[in-house]
This record gives C-alpha cells, sequence and structure tokens, in this order.
C-alpha cells in the first residue's frame, strides 16, 4: 500500500475510534513501530485533533467536535469518483440538481495535474444515454421527477406512506409500505405492500401526484408483511434453458425480477424461472418482447399458453 493510500486508511481507521495505539497501528497496517509514530505525527501535522495519553498503556484519542482535515485522493480514486460521476449523467438520479457545482467542488479538490486528467477523460468517454453532440458534463440537465426527492425523504423517515397517483384519468389514494424503490428501463418505480389490499403494489413515480406519511395506528410491522408476502408466492409458470446467445442477451438486458442459475462451471448454459402474470396486460407483452429479445438459443419447458399464443402472433407478423 502506497504511503498516502496508508495514511488516508490510518485516518479513517482512528476516526472511527475513541482510543488506539501505536502497537493496534502496527498490527493493522503491518508497518514497523517508526512508520506506525511517523505516519501518526504527518497526521497531527494535517490537522487531526490527537491527544497522547501518557504511561504504559498510553495511546491516542481524537478530540470531539473537532473539524477533521480533508481526506487526500489519490490519482485512482479521484478518477474513480469522477468516472461514475459521468456514468449517472441523463439518468434522473435524486440530489443531482446541480451537477457544475458539485463537479466544481471535486476539481477544487484536486491538483492541478489530476484536473488535466479529469478534462481529458470527459473528452473520450461517452456512456449509455450520453448526448455525443453535447458530451459536456457541465452542461447536462437531468432532473428526475419533482416527485422523486420528496418521496425519499419521506421513505428515510417512515417507509409507511399515502400515495395519491393519476390511475384511469382519476386520482386515486394507496396507503402502502414501500419496499424498494428501484429505476428499471428509464423509469423510478415503487415496490410497495398495499396495506388495504394486503398484496404487492408496483408503481410508477411518473404517476404520483403526492405522497404523505401514512397517519394511522394500524401499522404493519415489516416482519409481518414478509410473512403475509411469503404466504402468498407465485407459482413457477415459466421455465426456460438458455443457451449461450441467449446467456448474452440476458446480461443485456432482464426484467428486474427474473434471474437465471448457471447449469454448467463455464457458464454456457443456464436455467430460467419464474412467474408470468398472465392477467396483467403490460406484463405479458413486455415479456413476449422480451422473449423475442433472447432469440431462438432457449429451449421451453413450461410456459404459459397466452405467453405462447403472443409469441405466435408477434412471429406471424414477419411471415
Amino acid at each position: 500500500m502506497k504511503k498516502v493510500e496508508r495514511i488516508n486508511t490510518i485516518m479513517r481507521y482512528i476516526n472511527n475510534r475513541s482510543h488506539f495505539t501505536i502497537s493496534e497501528i502496527m498490527r493493522e497496517f503491518n508497518v514497523s513501530r517508526s512508520t506506525a509514530i511517523r505516519d501518526i505525527r504527518e497526521i497531527e501535522a494535517m490537522g487531526m485533533p490527537l491527544v497522547a495519553e501518557v504511561g504504559r498503556d498510553g495511546g491516542y484519542f481524537v478530540m470531539q467536535n473537532s473539524v477533521l482535515p480533508v481526506v487526500r485522493f489519490t490519482d485512482n480514486e479521484v478518477k474513480a469518483l469522477f468516472v461514475a460521476f459521468m456514468a449517472t449523467r441523463n439518468q434522473q438520479l435524486p440530489y443531482l440538481k446541480s451537477r457544475q457545482s458539485l463537479a466544481e467542488k471535486l476539481l477544487g479538490l484536486i491538483s492541478e495535474n489530476q484536473q488535466d486528467d479529469l478534462v481529458h477523460l470527459n473528452e473520450i468517454l461517452l456512456f449509455e444515454g450520453t448526448n455525443p453532440n453535447n458530451p459536456d458534463l457541465l452542461e447536462l440537465s437531468d432532473l428526475p421527477h419533482p416527485m422523486l426527492e420528496r418521496l425519499i425523504g419521506l421513505l428515510l423517515v417512515d417507509q409507511h406512506l399515502m400515495i395519491t397517483i393519476h390511475e384511469a384519468k382519476e386520482k386515486k389514494d394507496y396507503p402502502i409500505y414501500l419496499l424498494h424503490l428501484y429505476r428499471e428501463k428509464g423509469f423510478w418505480l415503487i415496490e410497495g405492500f398495499d396495506l388495504k389490499e394486503e398484496k404487492m403494489k408496483i408503481i410508477l413515480v411518473d404517476h404520483l401526484i403526492d405522497v404523505n406519511p401514512y397517519q394511522t395506528k394500524k401499522r404493519v410491522s415489516k416482519k409481518k408483511i414478509q410473512e403475509k408476502l411469503s404466504g402468498q408466492e407465485e407459482v413457477i409458470n415459466l421455465v426456460l434453458e438458455l443457451g449461450p446467445t441467449a446467456i448474452a442477451q440476458f446480461k443485456k438486458y432482464h426484467p428486474l425480477k427474473i434471474s437465471i442459475s448457471y447449469t454448467d462451471p463455464f457458464q454456457t448454459t443456464a436455467i430460467l424461472k419464474t412467474f408470468i402474470n398472465v392477467h396483467h396486460s403490460e406484463e405479458l407483452t413486455e415479456i413476449t418482447n422480451w422473449l423475442l429479445f433472447l432469440g431462438s438459443d432457449i429451449k421451453v419447458i413450461e410456459m404459459p399458453k397466452e405467453v405462447l399464443e403472443g409469441l405466435q402472433e408477434r412471429i406471424s407478423i414477419f411471415y
């Protein structure tokens, strides 16, 4: 481990402890006593408020309520942060109202040489969703749905929510316990337990009109919800064997709830098992399109007749 990396790691190590000794530093970071002492002195010189305790069992502790020095980043750490930041362009993520100020602050923490490297990376790296005609990180605007940050703010306090959505040209209220908030195919989705109907519900964030805490004494614990859901386990009705070409297509894209199990050590064959709600027209259409996307390198073991009919109908269009 390089010196800069070691010192940064030691700073995080001692900042998370009320007390530490030179012997602990030697043991944890596999360094000599003289190296440990030099590192501690350098950390003190950077401004970390350490207080030494004398005596046989003496050591150090960090003064409370003190401002700690800025952690230094290695060249590779800076690049990793910047590349991750670049990769989120046009993703409509929460809390990114000002990409320019975030980028400027990151650039302000690093040296001129590191800044030059990042400018070069920004010129040559393009990610999915980047407009090649305007790839400049500081000129893009990708604000998420206005309700997304409010939703996240509320669920950090309480996952029991009352949501109001557009449905069938009218407003509808649903009391839910929010289990997951995820992004799929460019859309933010709520996976929640409907507290009234006692079943799972998937809701598009774009359909949200309002969201508020669910003010009721009839709360349901997460454990109880999981017990109810486990009692409603869906029966597997789609089973496929996938060959290497289909596996490659699966890796490019697959619905969030669908996974595969490899059946050979080289991961060239796999089995797919899932439940398809054939009474949900949107899900049926999506799965039909996706199966066509997988291609012909699949073997059907079990498939609902509705899915099979949908595939036959789609294929007949081309013949």
